[in-house]
């Protein structure tokens, strides 16, 4: 391991996150892991690591960071204002960073988490499996919190690149996001209400974090007879659950069980749009059907892994 960045300002949700900790929802841990898992893997892409090394997950507004160790750094995501020694770089792409070096990473312009990789990822201990902040239960990252002023934060193994890399394609976030959605699984509680959901624009709130995304838009009522509640079961991210109010949930990776019922589930190629939702944006629901949902999904890898292709050795990315 080498310690690579000492934290000097930790920016105001700064956290170590991996693609997850799979297997123990059933003892109520969550998953956790990156909220984008595309710009989560982009980012790894262009330092040239494996997709699944941690990373910092940076919302709304980024770190200060001082340089301790050369090190290749590429922030994905949010569009932030990057600087390295007060000089901008560019997001998307791979930048050699030196000791004695600082990395500024400004507020986000247009949605609201930025994934920073650095070569080799960011070293802490494994728990359960991850290196993801849990921060609810105080485990995995750095003590279960997000940064704090003097953090120092090491690298595992890896080879600076020879060549700069950069995205050949990405996303860019807006204030209007359209997700697709399977109605269900209790959609049959909301056959009258079905249409007004699919049709109407819902507002994120501030009450938007990593376990779920509370909207404000029409109610959603359920159908007359209905249950009010369900027992309670496991959920999963993208699930969309219905409180008594009316007003929609999307739920997110913090999120194990829920007694709401749920009237649909974004599917996951449109999963990372909500990851970087902002209070404020507006979010339209469009439906699909299980077939539909699965030819998305396929070219969606299909995609994935065209821009893997485009980074293998032979090509010199």
């Amino acid at each position: 391991m080498t310690e690579t960045f000492r934290v000097s300002a930790p920016g105001p949700y700064t956290t170590v996150q991996d693609r997850g900790r799979f297997g123990y929802v059933h003892m109520g841990v969550p998953v956790s892991g990156a909220l984008d898992d595309f710009a989560y893997a982009a980012a790894n892409l262009l330092v040239g690591n494996a997709e699944d090394r941690p990373t910092l997950e940076i919302t709304f507004t980024g770190p200060e960071l001082d340089v301790l160790s050369d090190a290749d750094i590429a922030l994905a995501g949010a569009e932030m204002d990057v600087a390295v020694n007060g000089r901008p770089v560019r997001t998307w792409r791979s930048v050699r960073v030196k000791q004695g070096d600082r990395i500024a990473v400004g507020q986000a312009g247009s949605g609201c988490r930025g994934y920073l990789a650095v070569t080799g990822g960011i070293a802490v201990p494994d728990v359960m499996g991850s290196a993801s902040t849990y921060v609810s239960g105080r485990i995995g990252g750095i003590d279960g919190r997000p940064l704090q002023v003097g953090d120092i934060l090491e690298r595992g193994p890896g080879a600076l690149l020879e060549n700069p890399r950069y995205m050949p394609w990405f996303p860019l976030y807006g204030p209007d996001i359209h997700v697709r959605a399977i109605p269900g699984p209790q959609d049959e509680y909301f056959r009258e209400s079905m249409d007004l959901f699919f049709s109407y624009a819902y507002t994120v709130t501030d009450k938007a974090n990593r376990m779920g995304y509370r909207l404000d838009g029409p109610a959603v009522s359920r159908d007359p007879g209905a249950p009010k509640s369900i027992i309670s079961e496991p959920s999963m991210h993208g699930n969309v659950q219905v409180p008594p109010d009316g007003k929609p949930i999307i739920l997110m990776k913090e999120q194990t069980i829920g007694g709401y019922a749920k009237i649909a589930t974004v599917i996951t190629p449109d999963l990372f749009k909500v990851a970087q939702a902002r209070p404020g944006d507006c979010i339209y629901f469009h439906p699909v059907t299980l077939d539909e949902a699965h030819g998305i999904y396929a070219d969606w890898r299909q995609c994935e892994a065209d821009i893997r292709h485009f980074f293998t050795p032979e090509r010199g990315g």
